[in-house]
């Protein structure tokens, strides 16, 4: 904060201000916490992901890519069957977005676990694939029909049926932001409540020792990398099926439908300390980062990226605090210990 109002006060703005009008624009009412709670929602879930493959020890980058297999999987099978009743059509499109995203996350960790191929580099290049493929489709295959000469990169509007409900309360708030507290929870239990999280805990943290004790250790890196999609794939489709437009819109380029979340709910994961829960503090404040933003635009006349910039100040921060995190841990492992060995002589002594 005190680096952005640096950055504030270069651009000849009020600090004071500007975080005032970020503040006001990211929580100040129902409307602004339903729209920052949107805007948090694909970070959520992307973040879930990212705790699972980067405690399995896997380095997933391509939040962005398995965002965009999950709408494209969800859309189609959307479009191929309209008139579906909504009991079945809305869990079908959820489903469809868990499967492509988790099919796009399995390559890199197929390549990574039976290949040796470095997941960073195959994640970031199947980002690039994931969004020319988006282009490629939406150019004819997927395009709204009868759109005339000029053509936008858009499908048809979805069936009214696969529309994610909107919640009582009166503002923009859908079922997707129940939706992606409840993958929270599924993946907090899959972490730390059932043996399979405990051999992907295990892999992450020593693979050999886990090869040793019979782990099946490739099989665990493909299953952190399927899962860690199928959640950016719920994303997506939520992305998709609870936004205003109800289709799946390219225009603009991959980044504008993604939204970055695929990125983002990376730092979200670490400002979380990968744990699922913590997550949701961490992913709601991005949120309001974005949602707050505009207003500090609007109100200061500052240019858009510098809230790009002030997001980018968190996360070097953020990062940055890892290590010395761990040595206050451990400093306060010490210390405990040394508390336990003075109780122990103490009780020697009497």
């Amino acid at each position: 904060l005190a680096v952005g109002a640096i950055m504030l006060l270069a651009l000849g703005t009020n600090p004071l201000r500007g975080y005032a009008a970020l503040f006001d624009g990211a929580f100040g009412g129902w409307d602004a916490l339903a729209d920052t709670a949107i805007k948090a929602m694909p970070l959520l879930l992307v973040g879930v992901g990212i705790c699972i493959a980067f405690r399995t020890g896997v380095i997933n980058i391509g939040g962005e890519g398995q965002i965009i297999a999950g709408a494209l999987l969800s859309t189609t099978v959307a479009l191929a069957i309209p008139g579906t009743p909504r009991i079945l059509l809305v869990p079908i499109v959820l489903v469809m977005g868990a499967l492509g995203g988790a099919a796009w996350g399995a390559i890199p960790g197929a390549l990574k676990a039976y290949a040796g191929v470095n997941e960073i580099l195959s994640t970031i290049m199947m980002n690039i694939v994931a969004a020319q493929l988006l282009s490629f489709l939406l150019q004819d295959l997927l395009i709204e029909k009868g759109a005339g000469a000029i053509k936008i990169q858009q499908t048809e509007r979805v069936d009214p049926n696969s529309h994610l409900p909107i919640l009582p309360g009166g503002t923009r708030l859908h079922l997707g932001v129940v939706v992606a507290i409840l993958v929270v929870v599924l993946g907090f239990v899959l972490l730390f409540r059932s043996a399979l999280g405990m051999r992907l805990r295990s892999v992450g943290h020593n693979p050999d020792a886990s090869k040793y004790a019979g782990m099946a250790v490739k099989r665990s890196i493909v299953q952190a990398m399927a899962f860690s999609g199928a959640c950016a794939g719920v994303a997506g489709a939520i992305l998709v099926f609870g936004s205003e437009s109800h289709r799946l819109i390219g225009e603009g380029g991959a980044a504008a439908f993604t939204q970055n979340a695929g990125f983002n709910g990376i730092v979200a994961a670490l400002f979380g300390a990968l744990h699922p829960i913590a997550t949701i503090p961490a992913a709601f404040f991005f949120g309001g980062m974005l949602t707050g933003g505009i207003q500090l635009q609007q109100e200061l006349q500052v240019p858009a990226a510098l809230i790009v910039a002030l997001n980018g100040v968190v996360v070097i921060f953020v990062v940055g605090s890892l290590k010395l995190r761990g040595r206050v841990n451990r400093w306060v492992e010490r210390r405990e210990q040394e508390r336990r060995g003075d109780d122990d002589n103490a009780e020697a002594i009497a």
